[in-house]
């Protein structure tokens, strides 16, 4: 007996990116005008994978590159900008066979995605640090010192050394680890993706807890960015205790 549309159209969505190709084969002769679109999609679909894939081999060079290094840990910050809240750095040492797709700088994954990849990061890495430098220290020794700060914070808390770092284009001081420094890394290296990612997510759900605290500002929004409604609270009711006194002076 045929099966209907409709079945044929729940399989392709329960079925995962390895089944796809089964898919195709065993419906591609099916002449029904339905059915062939559900074929086609699925092609595309194939298509689309095959392309990730490729993608992520690109971003495998410099991982490839110093593939004599056991240890290859990718470093990145999040939060230079914001006028509150800590810099965030995320270190994070995937395994030599990691073949995680989607991969990317996070400002160009969805809040969906990035959320999705840090969990499968957080299973499948060697190892991740999370550093932090406060919105105190970032006013004591100014954001560049503070972003610094958190990077070695972040590589501290690693369970093992690193042979090699891998950073988004900085070289931090104070560190006797072999650094490559790489221009827009995060979109160059799975390694500094990653902790790209990791930090994003880290550091915008401290921003969603700051914002059940302070609710005027919205941080579970703005992430403590300088947003229109952000800074109309700021003059209307000062600022908080996690703003940095040192980005905010020309707006109170």
């Amino acid at each position: 007996m045929e099966k209907k549309i409709a079945e044929i159209k729940n399989e392709l969505k329960a079925a995962d990116e390895s089944k796809l190709p089964v898919f195709v084969e065993t419906y591609e002769k099916d002449a029904r005008s339905g059915v062939q679109a559900l074929v086609a999609k699925a092609r595309k679909s194939i298509d689309a994978l095959t392309k990730e894939k490729q993608r992520i081999e690109m971003m495998k060079t410099y991982e490839k590159k110093y593939a004599n290094c056991q240890l290859i840990c990718g470093i990145d910050e999040v939060g230079r900008g914001p006028l509150a809240g800590p810099v965030v750095a995320g270190a994070v040492i995937l395994p030599k066979d990691c073949n995680i797709l989607y991969l990317n700088d996070s400002k160009q994954l969805s809040e969906k995605k990035r959320e999705e990849l840090y969990e499968v990061i957080m299973q499948e890495a060697v190892s991740v640090g999370i550093g932090y430098a406060s919105q105190e220290r970032i006013d004591q020794i100014n954001i560049l010192q503070a972003t610094y700060e958190a990077m070695r914070d972040a590589i501290s808390k690693l369970s093992v050394l690193p042979d090699i770092l891998l950073n988004d284009a900085v070289t931090i001081p104070q560190v006797n680890i072999k650094q490559i420094p790489i221009i827009k890394g995060d979109a160059k290296s799975i390694s500094i993706a990653a902790a790209s990612i990791v930090a994003k997510v880290t550091r915008d759900r401290l921003m969603v807890e700051y914002d059940k605290k302070y609710p005027k500002y919205h941080f579970a929004d703005n992430k403590g960015y300088g947003a229109p409604v952000h800074i109309e609270a700021l003059q209307k009711y000062g600022p908080t205790p996690i703003h940095r006194r040192s980005f905010i002076s020309k707006f109170v």
